[in-house]
């Protein structure tokens, strides 16, 4: 694929654009292909164990069935594995360029990473800033949006949802992004607002379970905050170095919990629901959630991309039936 590469994760895209290139999430292919489970299932045959995690599968898979020849991986504040993911791409003559977040906020070793970054791609910052100012317009749609959901109770979790996780890369055509984004805002406003009992936030990776949102949001039961997604929409604007300093994800659960206790009371939320990957080192976070978050949290775990079970499903009724009896009693 001339011209496109591949991303396993968030990366500063302003200076992927910069340089004449197209960013694909690989992520978005892979869990937006007709069958998911047949590019798991690519790794599986070459070799990777069962206990590997089935994004990094499905990561796997997507990259040799789409021919992608350039894979910008994350090694640093994101997914453990991804380290070894590129190592197994590169012998299959797949040029890998690292990309790596400070293991602690730190913005001097950010800026030096960003700087290295935009000269592997001889992009000067001054001219990935202009572009950044750019995305910027579109992202400050998604977060126009974000308020439709929960400020107006206009927009659903979902449809919020969709726009933050390809804010990552823009479906690799920034202009045709924005009017899509544009069109469904109109529509939105249009909305009268949703009647809601229950308001729920939503926490950890995006979910490989295809209908984990529309079996949740349901009988007056919306999903007004997406963690994650949100952060890859970069909330705080400003410089390339601030605004990715202040993108949460890579840091660590002390980093994410800051964001996470200031919206869940921004936005009244009355419970969590916390989603964990299968073989992800990030499910032992539960732990400190659990201890610090004062609202009751339901932790959800996927393995392989399917739908919702019906024993999930059951978990899922009875903690909303909990937070309706406790809204009762206030």
């Amino acid at each position: 694929m001339k011209d496109y590469i591949g991303i396993t994760s968030t990366v500063p895209v302003e200076i992927i654009f910069a340089a004449g290139l197209v960013p694909v999430d690989i992520n978005n292919i892979f869990i937006l292909s007709d069958d998911p489970n047949r590019l798991v299932r690519i790794a599986k045959m070459d070799g990777f164990p069962d206990t590997t995690c089935s994004w990094i599968c499905g990561l796997y898979g997507t990259v040799l069935e789409k021919g992608l020849k350039t894979i910008i991986g994350v090694v640093g504040g994101d997914c453990s594995e991804t380290i070894a993911l590129m190592e197994i791409l590169s012998l299959n003559d797949i040029e890998i360029i690292p990309f790596a977040y400070p293991h602690q906020r730190d913005k001097k070793i950010l800026f030096d990473e960003l700087q290295r970054f935009s000269e592997r791609f001889d992009v000067d910052m001054k001219r990935a800033l202009k572009y950044k100012k750019k995305l910027d317009v579109i992202r400050a749609r998604i977060h126009y949006l974000d308020r439709l959901l929960w400020k107006e109770d206009r927009a659903l979790g979902e449809e919020v949802h969709h726009f933050q996780l390809s804010s990552s890369d823009f479906n690799g055509d920034p202009d045709e992004f924005y009017n899509q984004i544009n069109h469904f805002i109109k529509e939105v406003e249009k909305r009268d607002p949703f009647r809601t009992e229950i308001r729920l936030g939503f926490l950890g990776v995006p979910p490989i379970i295809s209908d984990l949102y529309s079996r949740i949001e349901d009988n007056n039961v919306r999903i007004v905050y997406n963690e994650v997604q949100r952060q890859f929409s970069l909330p705080v604007p400003g410089s390339i170095v601030d605004s990715y300093y202040h993108y949460t994800y890579p840091y660590g659960i002390d980093a994410r919990l800051s964001d996470i206790e200031r919206e869940i009371n921004h936005r009244k939320i009355d419970g969590v629901i916390h989603y964990i990957q299968s073989f992800c080192f990030r499910g032992i976070e539960d732990i400190v959630l659990r201890k610090r978050l004062k609202i009751p949290v339901l932790t959800l775990q996927g393995d392989i991309p399917s739908r919702v079970t019906e024993i999930m499903e059951i978990r899922i009724e009875a903690f909303l039936d909990m937070l309706y009896r406790r809204k009762e009693k206030k």
